[in-house]
């Protein structure tokens, strides 16, 4: 078993105990540092398989950190740990981030998140920023699980100053309409790409995904439980399982319990969705 590299930066010590409790195993070896200068003389001596970084000392930004190990270590998957600001999230997507949380860190989907960086083999390319500001962010995602894990991630950060409740639900359609993309859309070729759009107005959220298959019409989803006929409410589970799909298919009836209004192109291909927020 090959041993996994991890540098961990950040100005405080708890964080630290924190991560390496949340991080630790017996196939990696973790190293601790405090600032940017300590972590680039330490990668520039010893290389590692992935930076994970948050707020170090003397007015450290992990952001300039990020574009120097990308200059440096092309390959070298970095994850960003700072404030829940839409702005630096959009300059972590920029800048090839591997992905992005804000403060107090949530343990488990951290732990995930490096689990699959590391795990991760071709990932550079995978999200493709087309156009990013914080209100409009245009991406072409590579049609494969983990690069929609990613995008979901960064979705979240974009509006980590929305209740708790409101962000999921916004996350979990985005991710239900980019899998079904992904799955059915593109058959899971890594060779296509899905394009989002994710738009943020004073009183809405709105999502666009837009998959590369040629369609499919809302009438004829055998393997969706939206098209389940009323004496047969699990026919979508038998079907997956008769045609060797993943257990699933409850995507599109979930999206319309979590969202305000949920809209497909003519074609099929594309879907739209509207979560409207609460005026504070």
């Amino acid at each position: 078993m090959s041993s996994r590299s991890l540098l961990l930066i950040d100005a405080d010590p708890a964080v630290h105990q924190l991560l390496t409790t949340l991080l630790q195993r017996d196939d990696r070896s973790i190293q601790d540092v405090y600032d940017g200068s300590e972590a680039m003389a330490l990668l520039r001596r010893s290389p590692c398989d992935l930076v994970l970084a948050g707020q170090g000392r003397n007015g450290f930004d992990n952001l300039k950190l990020l574009r120097r190990v990308r200059a440096l270590l092309p390959n070298t998957k970095v994850i960003l740990a700072g404030d829940a600001n839409p702005m630096n999230v959009v300059r972590a997507i920029r800048d090839r981030a591997y992905s992005y949380f804000h403060k107090p860190l949530a343990g488990q989907p951290v732990a995930d998140m490096v689990q699959q960086a590391l795990d991760a083999d071709s990932w550079l390319d995978d999200l493709r920023v087309i156009s990013a500001r914080p209100e409009w962010i245009t991406i072409d995602i590579r049609c494969k699980l983990a690069a929609a894990e990613r995008a979901t991630q960064f979705l979240r950060e974009l509006h980590a100053d929305l209740p708790a409740i409101t962000c999921e639900d916004i996350a979990a359609s985005f991710r239900e309409l980019l899998l079904n993309g992904i799955e059915h859309g593109a058959k899971s070729d890594p060779r296509k790409r899905v394009r989002v759009s994710i738009l943020r107005t004073a009183r809405s959220v709105i999502v666009h995904v837009h998959d590369p298959g040629k369609g499919f019409s809302l009438d004829l989803l055998p393997h969706a439980a939206i098209s389940n006929p009323a004496d047969s409410p699990v026919r979508h589970v038998e079907f997956r399982e008769e045609h060797g799909q993943r257990p699933g298919g409850f995507g599109i009836l979930m999206t319309r319990n979590m969202v305000d209004e949920l809209l497909y192109n003519e074609r099929g291909n594309a879907a739209l969705f509207v979560k409207y927020l609460k005026r504070r």
